[in-house]
């Protein structure tokens, strides 16, 4: 990506921008869900590439609604083997900001039950979706995750997801980052609730030349 320059010092009396290239964001694929227990991107499989290709891959996340059979919670987890097992070893953050329909209930607060530390379990990228005890039909989670330079030998590989749920009156604001502690390359991604399944709603991935 080369660098913004200007024709003269003074920003005020700029009159042309030097050349800018913003990069694109390539579409690769989009899974739908369909009361489905998983959703998996594999690398060769099925048109996905998660590989060399790009530095930086993005999954969208657009009305993510559980089926669940209790709490349930959005999560995912890496293969380094093409899919055979989804159990990187991960070290994560996680806070959540919320209120209320009512106004009633506010927080911001950094969310202990959700951070992992060296653990291959699968990593939340929210809190309760919906409540078993009122399981509406409206609740749904929205948002991003980033993955940088998957492919590589070298270093782990850092990521970063911001998103929105709605939860019987709440909207939680989710921030969920950390690293995969490998220096095998990441060639899958797998993506499921706590319980439950992932009743509708569809993930798309990117990559960012």
């Amino acid at each position: 990506m080369s660098i913004v320059t200007l024709n003269n010092r003074g920003v005020r009396s700029v009159s042309a921008f030097g050349s800018l290239n913003t990069g694109s964001m390539v579409f690769i694929k989009k899974l739908t869900a369909s009361s489905s227990s998983t959703l998996s991107f594999v690398n060769g499989s099925s048109d996905v590439t998660l590989d060399s290709t790009f530095k930086e891959y993005v999954f969208t996340f657009k009305n993510i609604h559980p089926n669940p059979t209790g709490n349930a919670h959005v999560l995912f987890n890496f293969s380094a083997d093409t899919g055979s097992n989804y159990n990187v070893t991960k070290t994560t953050s996680a806070f959540r900001a919320y209120h209320d329909e009512g106004n009633s209930g506010t927080n911001l607060a950094y969310d202990t039950a959700a951070d992992l530390a060296q653990s291959t379990d699968f990593q939340q990228l929210t809190a309760e979706v919906t409540f078993p005890a009122s399981p509406n039909n409206d609740e749904h989670y929205s948002g991003y995750l980033h993955l940088f330079n998957p492919s590589s030998t070298t270093f782990v590989k850092h990521f970063i997801s911001t998103g929105l749920h709605y939860a019987s009156t709440y909207a939680v604001n989710d921030f969920i980052a950390g690293y995969a502690n490998t220096t095998s390359a990441i060639d899958a991604i797998q993506f499921k609730m706590t319980s439950g399944n992932i009743d509708a709603g569809d993930i798309c991935l990117y990559g960012i030349e």
